[in-house]
């Protein structure tokens, strides 16, 4: 009989840590991925797990963190500099999360996440139009800041 413990360790070996669905930030999408949207001038709570992979929307360079990362250049209240690029790498994002604490993350959690969240929605099957409802209703009632951001959102499913 093998230990909780040493399942833990098989799981996390081969990649299957996946988010405590009623953990803060902790977004579920229709296929059942997690994913979590966090605001980075808030600190991980001690003890939280940290992501195996993270996306980091900031104007500027991010932190260095322990974990593997990505950096769309996405200034406040904007939208990615380098579209394609976001989409990329929101797409290796979608990928990971069916297998790994995926992470997506702004200096607020709210605008520049929760797009990126509804974007991720989309790839899920969530229809475009109605992506920013759904995160607005599962992630943070103020997700997605400007009609631009929800415009964007709307685009990125006839991309």
């Amino acid at each position: 009989m093998r230990s909780a413990e040493s399942e833990e360790s098989e799981e996390s070996a081969a990649g299957g840590e996946l988010w405590d669905e009623g953990a803060a930030g902790v977004l579920r999408l229709p296929s059942g991925r997690l994913v979590r949207g966090r605001g980075l001038r808030r600190p991980l709570p001690p003890g939280a797990p940290v992501p195996s992979y993270g996306v980091h929307l900031l104007g500027k360079e991010p932190p260095q963190v322990s974990w593997e990362s990505r950096w769309i250049r996405w200034p406040d209240f904007r939208l990615p500099a380098d579209r394609a690029a976001a989409r990329l790498i929101l797409t290796e994002a979608w990928q990971r999360a069916a297998v790994e604490r995926v992470e997506l993350a702004c200096g607020g959690g709210r605008g520049r996440t929760g797009t990126a969240l509804a974007c991720l929605a989309v790839l899920d099957g969530v229809p475009p139009e109605e992506a920013v409802a759904y995160v607005r209703e599962r992630y943070d009632r103020r997700a997605v800041e400007t009609p631009w951001q929800a415009r964007y959102v709307r685009r990125f499913g006839a991309s």
